[in-house]
């Protein structure tokens, strides 16, 4: 594939799981409002994001291709949080919200600031399931030599996020006060985390089915129904070294 296509890839990818409303977002929010320590705040936000985004396509992705097992779990796992993430997302359109950052206060020394961003980052559970479980789980699917641009792609939509929020604050903060707005993005992401999850499960399918070259004491395993996941990952591993060559 081309490269400039796995870019582009994983820059959508990333934006859809970075664009919601959060902790941290509105923290880049209002600190940009009060053009307090922006670049700063900016820098520790993308820095961390790029740190935990090469941890998922590098230590995810090289696990997932040395390990079949690890490929079937990481799929289905990554599905389902996606098909959750999506459904969350459909319920915030649902319902939106607005994301009304406080402005007042006295303004704070770097260090708080600084510490602030990285509880903020580094202590978000949310964090480390978006960077590097569902990006390392959808980086997977690709070759080895295409997983660096998919997570420069994903690097690139975080800096561009960061900075938009954190500079575009005065700019951007009418739009994130409209409902309607949030109504139209979450939609968007809905559509954007079903669609990754129905990829990650569509080279599934075919291995439900395949049934050529399995030893005769898996087949037997499968027509007595005694070995329900074990079957699968057995199917799963004969399928992808036979036909998926190219994960």
């Amino acid at each position: 594939m081309d490269t400039w296509t796995v870019l582009a890839s994983g820059f959508s990818t990333g934006a859809a799981l970075l664009v919601a409303i959060g902790a941290q977002n509105a923290f880049v929010l209002r600190q940009g409002l009060r053009r307090e320590h922006v670049c700063l705040v900016v820098a520790i936000c993308a820095a961390s994001d790029a740190v935990l985004i090469q941890i998922g396509t590098r230590g995810v992705g090289s696990a997932v291709t040395a390990h079949p097992s690890i490929d079937l779990a990481v799929r289905c796992l990554g599905a389902l949080f996606l098909a959750a993430y999506g459904s969350l997302a459909v319920r915030r359109a649902w319902t939106p919200t607005t994301l009304e950052p406080a402005v007042s206060g006295s303004a704070s020394g770097w260090p708080r600031v600084a510490v602030t961003t990285l509880a903020l980052t580094w202590l978000n559970p949310h964090v480390y399931l978006d960077t590097v479980l569902l990006i390392g789980a959808i980086a997977a699917q690709r070759a080895g030599d295409s997983r660096p641009a998919f997570g420069a792609g994903a690097t690139l939509a975080s800096v561009i996020w960061f900075a938009g929020l954190g500079y575009g604050a005065r700019w951007l903060a009418p739009w994130f006060r409209r409902p309607g707005a949030w109504r139209l993005l979450d939609t968007a992401v809905a559509l954007v985390m079903f669609s990754l999850a129905s990829k990650l499960l569509a080279p599934l399918l075919p291995a439900l089915s395949y049934e050529r070259n399995i030893p005769a004491t898996s087949s037997i395993c499968f027509r007595a129904g005694t070995a329900g996941p074990t079957a699968l990952h057995t199917r799963w591993t004969g399928y992808r070294s036979a036909c998926l060559t190219s994960l």
